[in-house]
């Protein structure tokens, strides 16, 4: 990879591990479902009049929005905001790399090896650590809903790998259209008009900051400068990148949230990394020629 590809990697990386500080302080002025409408709402519009459509079937692009975009930000918003820790979500929301091999597996037929198995049996025993700590900072119900998210996530991932290849950042794009009506119905329902109402009459600078940046940066520059990437190396090659982002989450949480960890959520962190590890490079050794 050259020298500003690498740089570019770092920039993806950094934006997506700072994500979860964003969202800490988007929550701490407005309610998690407000929150994913504005988010997405921004992201589409106006950039799908100039982002080419992905070449895929509707059912794929409904189903993309409504799994990675929909259901993982509702999931993922809704548990921070009723405990779950920034710098603890970037790690748990990490399994998806566990539930997309799982589901790989059970939707798609792919092989699960044993390096898989392995990585996955690690990282359970870290997320069980962390999840027995549940009632401190970290409250079961976030600690779950992060999972859920997770999930969420790795069903996106199957619905790409069944929509076939596509531009990346014109289906996140064209799958941005999908979660405002949802997301705004979600709030009305849930939030009500009145806190609706209150928090988009007292928007604050940071607030508007955190919108701004989930809807540009986090989404339109990150998933452009990661299909760029992607477009350029082998996914191998690329991929494992992302096993920095709960570094810079936790790092980031520490120092800007003060957000400690307990030393059985630390053991848990360093067992999910290393889980993760496992999984992405377990069998790189078996598929090198001899």
């Amino acid at each position: 990879m050259s020298p500003r590809d690498l740089a570019l990697a770092s920039i993806v990386i950094l934006v997506w591990g700072m994500n979860f500080v964003v969202i800490r302080m988007g929550l701490n002025g407005i309610p998690p479902m407000l929150l994913g409408g504005l988010r997405f709402t921004l992201a589409a519009l106006p950039a799908v009049f100039f982002v080419k459509r992905p070449a895929i079937a509707t059912r794929w692009l409904v189903a993309y929005g409504a799994t990675i975009s929909l259901g993982q930000f509702a999931f993922l918003f809704t548990a921070m905001s009723v405990g779950m820790p920034a710098g603890l979500a970037s790690l748990v929301l990490q399994a998806q790399a566990f539930f997309t091999v799982a589901l790989g597996a059970l939707l798609l037929h792919e092989r699960f090896r044993f390096h898989n198995a392995a990585g996955l049996a690690i990282a359970a025993g870290g997320l069980a650590l962390i999840g027995e700590q549940g009632g401190g900072a970290m409250t079961m119900a976030g600690f779950a809903l992060t999972l859920c998210a997770a999930l969420m996530w790795a069903l996106g991932n199957i619905v790409t790998k069944k929509a076939g290849k596509a531009d990346m950042l014109g289906l996140v794009v064209w799958g941005s259209l999908i979660p405002p009506l949802p997301f705004f119905a979600l709030s009305w329902w849930l939030e009500g008009p009145e806190r609706i109402a209150g928090a988009l009459g007292s928007l604050g600078g940071s607030s508007i900051f955190a919108v701004l940046y989930l809807s540009f940066i986090a989404t339109l520059v990150g998933y452009g400068l990661w299909a760029r990437l992607m477009s350029r190396y082998p996914a191998a090659q690329v991929a494992p990148f992302s096993l920095l982002i709960p570094v810079i989450g936790l790092a980031a949480a520490a120092a800007i949230l003060d957000e400690a960890l307990s030393l059985p959520q630390l053991l848990g962190a360093l067992l999910v990394m290393a889980g993760l590890l496992v999984n992405a490079f377990g069998g790189r050794r078996r598929t090198q020629p001899a």
